[in-house]
């Protein structure tokens, strides 16, 4: 059996155990928890590697294509 529940914040929680307590009895079962919050934020190291990043010469610059083709090349991916 799979049963989903959709919570709009974790606190909800403590209102369904007892249901899958009853549901479920002495079942094993399995909790996944997936967190929707998208957001991601860059740390001090990455902002600083990026800034250095920015202030190269552009005529240096590598397309997307051509660093993948040398990662590929290097490393075998």
């Amino acid at each position: 059996m799979h049963t989903t529940y959709h919570l709009s914040s974790a606190e909800e929680v403590s209102n369904i155990v007892d249901s899958i307590i009853s549901v479920y009895k002495s079942k094993a079962i399995t909790i996944t928890v997936e967190d929707d919050d998208d957001s991601f934020e860059l740390t001090d190291d990455i902002k600083e590697m990026l800034d250095e990043r920015l202030m190269e010469d552009e005529s240096t610059y590598l397309t997307a294509e051509q660093s993948i083709s040398q990662l590929k090349s290097k490393y075998g991916l």
